[in-house]
């Protein structure tokens, strides 16, 4: 009988856990590791959480999943920091993240090029750096203020005929860069220079590429630079210090208290208050993974 009653409580517990998973939509954000994808980071987030909730993981890759989860912008493997999810019907606005401000802390380093403009990719070219100066960076920097014209890098999320530019170079295809196009930079700052390398603070707007900047800047200093690291740290009002949630953290009623929290970050938007006045209502849609977000 004790057995039978155990089994009776233990299935009620996991069936409430369960609702309770499925009943979550809003905005949150996690920390992105180095050296990982952001489309792998939401999958581990959703095996924990499917794991706690004692529901089945989906048999093949494609399969519609029991809830829906998807990032609000693509971070570079070798990047850290501040990663957008949305979940359940919070997936509707996360739209809003790609368009919204970011900011970065980038370091770069001068001498050296490689194909991905990082630190992951092969060296193409070197070129001295010696007399490069503190005043010479800043100078050079304040050309990169305000609107301006960027070439996104090769290796990235964007797309040609529905594959990623990284994948076809990575597979031996003749990619030819995608053409220059308008971005903003709000704030541009030079935090360190120790020869050859140097600290940046960026915030920019939607598809802007650090990689691409760092790049830039070693070209106008009439030599060559690329990222080594590079950082997220805020992403629309998301910041790393105050609201991202750490892997120990990836829990059903960490998140839940993360989503009360962060919805009074969200903008007063018409999809904001549908996202409201949804969050009581029961999930009954048969959802499905949104697709990855173009990457910065």
């Amino acid at each position: 009988m004790a057995g039978t009653v155990q089994g009776v409580l233990g299935a009620v517990t996991s069936k409430t856990v369960a609702a309770k998973l499925l009943s979550l939509n809003g905005l949150f954000a996690v920390y992105k590791p180095k050296g990982t994808t952001s489309a792998a980071v939401l999958n581990q987030l959703r095996e924990k959480l499917l794991t706690e909730a004692g529901l089945p993981k989906p048999r093949w890759k494609k399969r519609k999943h029991i809830f829906k989860i998807g990032h609000g912008g693509t971070l570079d493997s070798m990047a850290t920091g501040v990663l957008v999810v949305g979940i359940g019907k919070g997936t509707k606005i996360l739209s809003s993240m790609l368009a919204g401000s970011k900011k970065y802390t980038a370091v770069g380093e001068l001498g050296k090029a490689t194909d991905t403009f990082d630190s992951t990719g092969k060296v193409t070219e070197e070129m001295p750096y010696d007399w490069i100066t503190k005043d010479d960076i800043e100078n050079v920097l304040q050309k990169f203020m305000g609107s301006i014209m960027q070439v996104p890098p090769l290796y990235s999320a964007l797309k040609k005929d529905g594959e990623r530019l990284s994948t076809l170079v990575k597979e031996g295809y003749a990619v030819e860069a995608k053409p220059a196009r308008p971005v903003m930079v709000y704030s541009l700052t030079l935090r360190n220079f120790k020869p050859p390398l140097f600290t940046l603070d960026v915030e920019c707007g939607g598809g802007f590429y650090v990689r691409s900047l760092v790049n830039d800047i070693g070209k106008e200093l009439s030599s060559c630079a690329t990222v080594q690291e590079l950082t997220r740290t805020k992403q629309g009002p998301f910041t790393l210090e105050e609201h991202v949630l750490y892997e120990d953290k990836w829990t059903i009623g960490e998140i839940a208290q993360s989503l009360e929290h962060c919805m009074p970050l969200l903008p007063a938007a018409p999809s904001r208050k549908k996202l409201k006045t949804e969050l009581s209502e029961e999930h009954t849609e048969d959802p499905e993974d949104i697709p990855v977000s173009p990457g910065f």
